[in-house]
């Protein structure tokens, strides 16, 4: 299992949010490439970018500022936020990033991400963000009927690189990740699952750590490694060489 640092960007500044909602959101950095180029060399081996302002509009809205964090680190990036077509998922890879996340329009077009996947093999991500096990979609404003693992099963043969599984009620909250819908989530697929939302602790880590066997192959972490509640590169360590049983 690897730990994934997030940057999520409001107006080209380093954010984290509480519980999705755009108006309790606390700047943590106003230099995305000096953040980035941070958590690089403290061991990450793959970063996690949402853009949050198209993540609502529906459109990317934060260029600069990803193409800032690309020209400064040499490690993978994936990038999520307002990615609702093909074009979009294009334009996006041809900048550098190694994989893109699509979301919303994973819910309302599951074709895209068929379509995606054939096209950029290896290099989609499917984005589900549940609130009471119902997903939520366009910034997390709006729930739908669907259950996060019914929507995850739809893309079970469609060459889905991984799934990003975030708890809303539990990010940017430092309660712990939800571990039994995680876990529910990774047993009912065969796609990776990434968890991600509420991690606040190297315990919340060992603990997901215990399911990796269950198909939990990464972990998202944001407001925990800014406040220095964990040191990402002490839960880097505690990762590498791990392996357990389900």
């Amino acid at each position: 299992m690897i730990v994934i640092p997030a940057i999520d960007l409001k107006e080209g500044k380093c954010v984290r949010l509480e519980q999705g909602l755009m108006e309790k959101d606390t700047i943590f950095c106003d230099n995305p490439g000096t953040q980035a180029r941070d958590w690089e060399q403290q061991g990450a081996e793959l970063l996690h970018i949402v853009d949050l302002d198209g993540a609502f509009a529906g459109q990317p809205k934060n260029r600069d500022a990803i193409e800032a964090i690309l020209k400064s680190i040499s490690i993978p990036a994936q990038l999520g936020g307002g990615i609702r077509d093909l074009a979009t998922i294009e334009a996006y890879l041809s900048l550098g990033l190694s994989r893109v996340i699509i979301g919303t329009a994973a819910q309302r077009n599951p074709e895209l991400v068929r379509e995606a996947c054939a096209t950029f093999p290896g290099r989609i991500v499917v984005g589900i963000d549940a609130k009471n096990g119902m997903v939520a979609v366009q910034g997390w404003a709006e729930l739908t009927d669907s259950t996060a693992v019914e929507l995850a099963r739809k893309f079970e043969d469609f060459g889905v690189a991984a799934i990003i599984y975030t708890d809303i009620a539990r990010d940017g909250m430092l309660q712990g990740p939800n571990l039994e819908a995680t876990k529910a989530l990774a047993e009912a697929v065969s796609i990776p699952i990434i968890a991600s939302g509420g991690v606040s602790s190297l315990s919340d880590i060992e603990n997901l750590m215990a399911i990796e066997s269950c198909g939990v192959t990464g972990v998202i972490t944001g407001k925990a490694i800014y406040t220095g509640a964990i040191r990402l590169s002490e839960a880097i360590s505690l990762t590498r060489g791990q392996n357990r049983k389900c």
